[in-house]
C-alpha cells in the first residue's frame, strides 16, 4: 500500500469519504451545483479585487482589508473545490498522499487568513467609529500593510507547522478518510502514530491562533456599540451600525460554520451535519461574501458602475449592433440602473 521505513508507513493515496456514495445517484445534482457555486465564487471575489485597485476612490482601508479577504476566498474555494468537482465526475474519491498535504497546508493557510482579516476589519470598524478624529492617524497606510501582513505570515507558519508534523505520521492501516477533502481532524483520525504532541498543539498554539482573532472581534465589536449607545440621534445610530452590518454578516456565516465543526463535541451520529456545515464554509460562504459586501455597499455599487458604463458605451460604438447597445444603454440609464 506504500512505503514503509520501519514501523512508518506512508500510503501511495488516501480515499476520501463524507459526500456522498458511489450509488447514491446524487452526483448529477452536486457537480453542476458545486461548479456554479465555483464560477461565481471566482466572478464574486475577482470583481472585488479588480473594482478595488482600479478605483482610487475605494482605497480607504477597509477596502484594503476587502481586497485581501476577497484573495483569500479565491484561495480557499480553489484548493478544494476543484478535487471535490473531480472526484464526483470520476466516482474515485482518491487524493495521492502529498496531494492531501498540500491541499491541508493551503486550506488551513487561506482559512486561518480569512479569519485574521475579519479580525483587521473588526478593529478599523472600531477605530472609525470610537475614534473618527484619529482614524487616518491610527488606521495609517503602514499599520495597514503591518495588520495584513500578520494575516498572512501566522496563519502561514502555522500551516506549516502542522504539515511538517502530519508528514511525520503513519498510515498503518485504514486509507480512508471521514470528509470530502483533507481537513487535519479527520487525517488525524486515520494515524496509527503518536499524536500526544500534535494534540498538545492543538489545544494550546492551534486555540489561540484560531479564537483570538475571534476575541478581538467581539472586543471591537462590544466597543462600537458601546459608543453607537451613546449617539443621541436614531439617524446616527442606524448610519453607524449600517457602516457594520456587511462585516457582521460575514463574521457570522464564517464563525458560525466554524463552531459547528471544529467546536463542538465530536459524534459518530453527526457525520452529516458535519459535511453540510463545511460545505457551507468551504463552498457557500466564500460565494457568498462578495454579494454582502457588493449589495449593502453603495461605494462598491458606484464603482462597478463606473467600470460598466465606459465600457457599454464602447461596445456600442464599435459594434455592430450600435442600435441595440445603445437602446440597452439609454435603457439603464433611464430607469437609474447605469
Amino acid at each position: 500500500m506504500g512505503k514503509g521505513n520501519g514501523n512508518m508507513t506512508y500510503p501511495d493515496g488516501f480515499i476520501l469519504q463524507g459526500l456522498v456514495s458511489n450509488q447514491s445517484g446524487y452526483e448529477c445534482l452536486l457537480i453542476p451545483g458545486f461548479l456554479f457555486m465555483y464560477l461565481l465564487t471566482l466572478l464574486g471575489n475577482s470583481v472585488i479585487v479588480l473594482l478595488i485597485y482600479r478605483d482610487v476612490r475605494l482605497s480607504s482601508p477597509m477596502y484594503f482589508f476587502l481586497s485581501h479577504l476577497a484573495l483569500a476566498d479565491l484561495g480557499f474555494t480553489s484548493t478544494t473545490i476543484p478535487k471535490v468537482l473531480e472526484n464526483l465526475l470520476s466516482q474515485k474519491k482518491t487524493i495521492s498522499y502529498h496531494a492531501c498535504l498540500v491541499q491541508m497546508y493551503f486550506y488551513m493557510s487561506f482559512g486561518n487568513s480569512d479569519s485574521f482579516l475579519l479580525a483587521s476589519m473588526a478593529y478599523d470598524r472600531y477605530v472609525a467609529i470610537c475614534f473618527p478624529l484619529r482614524y487616518s492617524a491610527l488606521m495609517s497606510r503602514k499599520r495597514c500593510l503591518l495588520l495584513a501582513t500578520v494575516s498572512w505570515v501566522i496563519p502561514i507558519a502555522h500551516s506549516l507547522l502542522y504539515t511538517i508534523l502530519m508528514s511525520h505520521m503513519s498510515f498503518c492501516d485504514s486509507r480512508e478518510i471521514p470528509h470530502f477533502f483533507c481537513d487535519l481532524y479527520p487525517v488525524l483520525e486515520i494515524s496509527c502514530s503518536d499524536r500526544s504532541v500534535i494534540e498538545m498543539l492543538i489545544l494550546t498554539e492551534g486555540s489561540v491562533e484560531v479564537l483570538g482573532p475571534f476575541v478581538l472581534i467581539v472586543i471591537s465589536y462590544m466597543g462600537i456599540f458601546y459608543t453607537i449607545l451613546k449617539i443621541p440621534s436614531n439617524s446616527g445610530k442606524k448610519k453607524a451600525f449600517s457602516t457594520c452590518g456587511s462585516h457582521i454578516a460575514v463574521v457570522v456565516l464564517f464563525y458560525g460554520t466554524v463552531s459547528w465543526i471544529y467546536f463542538k463535541p465530536r459524534s459518530n451520529n453527526s457525520d452529516r451535519k458535519d459535511t453540510v456545515a463545511a460545505v457551507m464554509y468551504t463552498m457557500v460562504t466564500p460565494m457568498l461574501n462578495p454579494f454582502i459586501y457588493s449589495l449593502r455597499n453603495s461605494e462598491m455599487k458606484a464603482a462597478l458602475k463606473r467600470i460598466i458604463r465606459p465600457n457599454m458605451t464602447w461596445i456600442a460604438e464599435h459594434t455592430d449592433g450600435v442600435c441595440a447597445f445603445g437602446a440597452i444603454l439609454n435603457f439603464g440609464q433611464n430607469v437609474g440602473y447605469l
